[in-house]
């Protein structure tokens, strides 16, 4: 029987508490004197992390008292309300930013904190901040707006993309490029589904860590740099899925012949053409780094050029060269096969 409103009644959005104006007054310290994060904000970091110019990083991810993360779906895991992660950019030894992304009963909400000379962090603007820290000459960290956050954020199926089965297993990449340890007092998958903050995830990740296969130890790397770095917007569903090029690892089923990030690159046509780079057709050109898109864009920091479009100003000198080692080294003799985005 559909549900009738009475006249007259309002269904109303729950009412939120604004954003604070502190970073103190967040949850993520115990005590802000001393900079003690409270015991109950879990440290962690992603096996693949996202490059930010260089910026060294610390996450800590919050979950209320009694509340688990639903992992039915491996690729889109579902938070509960009052989640928190945060992550803290430094440079040259000083923090510049703490990020704070929030799921409350309205939904997602973003914000970032910036670090004030005095040693207090206050509220970004909504508009964020075009030039914060100096990351060196003539280069400054830009702090996103909340809408970027968003559009980053919100262009796949999950929110949190750092927290997820592959980017915590612990089966971790060797040559991950930027990799980092495990925190002190940090954990990997298979810590959360023994505490039992990870439930539903399906077995056979619960058997065997999960892992990028790629052909080589190279390729592996390559693969799970896309998926962290590109994947979160290259997922081959939502408003991009009509470029039909997916970066994204996916866990949810068995992949039958080559990834996703391979059938739908190798020798694929680039819809991205300009007359600045009129000799480059093929997303990815076998063998020929030169030759591929991927390379051009990612080695570019031109405004119409650059990939990701957001969050750098330098390029990642270090994942082009691994890159373009993949790009001559193993897509040489593999078939392309003209596959298709998920």
């Amino acid at each position: 029987m559909a549900l009738v409103r009475a006249p007259g009644v309002r269904t109303e959005a729950p009412a939120i508490a604004p954003l604070p104006e502190t970073l103190r007054d967040t949850g993520l310290y115990a005590d802000w004197d001393t900079r003690t994060v409270a015991p109950d904000n879990l440290p962690f970091a992603p096996q693949y992390p996202l490059w930010t110019d260089g910026a060294a990083k610390s996450r800590w991810l919050h979950l209320p008292a009694g509340a688990w993360i639903d992992a039915g779906d491996p690729d889109a895991w579902v938070f509960p309300v009052g989640t928190k992660v945060w992550k803290e950019f430094r440079f040259h030894g000083e923090p510049s930013e703490t990020r704070l992304i929030e799921r409350t009963a309205a939904g997602w909400r973003y914000a970032s904190y910036v670090w004030r000379a005095d040693g207090t962090a206050t509220l970004a603007p909504a508009r964020g901040i075009l030039n914060s820290t100096q990351i060196t000459a003539g280069v400054r960290h830009a702090i996103p707006s909340r809408t970027d956050c968003t559009a980053c954020h919100e262009a796949g199926p999950s929110r949190l993309l750092g927290v997820s089965a592959l980017q915590l297993s612990d089966d971790r990449d060797p040559m991950a490029v930027h990799a980092e340890p495990v925190p002190e007092g940090g954990f990997t998958l298979s810590d959360l589904v023994a505490r039992r903050l990870v439930r539903h995830l399906p077995a056979r990740l619960t058997r065997v860590s999960p892992r990028i296969e790629g052909s080589t130890p190279v390729a592996r790397a390559a693969l799970g740099y896309l998926h962290g770095n590109c994947g979160m917007c290259h997922t081959g569903v939502g408003e991009m899925a009509s470029l039909r090029f997916v970066l994204q690892h996916s866990l949810g089923g068995k992949v039958e012949g080559q990834p996703p990030a391979l059938g739908t690159s190798l020798a694929q046509p680039s819809l991205f053409r300009t007359s600045m780079l009129p000799q480059i057709s093929a997303r990815i050109a076998p063998g020929q780094p030169d030759a591929s898109m991927l390379i051009a864009r990612m080695d570019s920091r031109h405004p119409v050029l650059q990939m990701p479009p957001l969050g750098s100003r330098l390029v990642d000198l270090d994942a082009v060269a691994l890159l373009r080692r993949w790009i001559a080294e193993d897509t040489r003799h593999v078939p392309p096969t003209g596959g298709t985005a998920r």
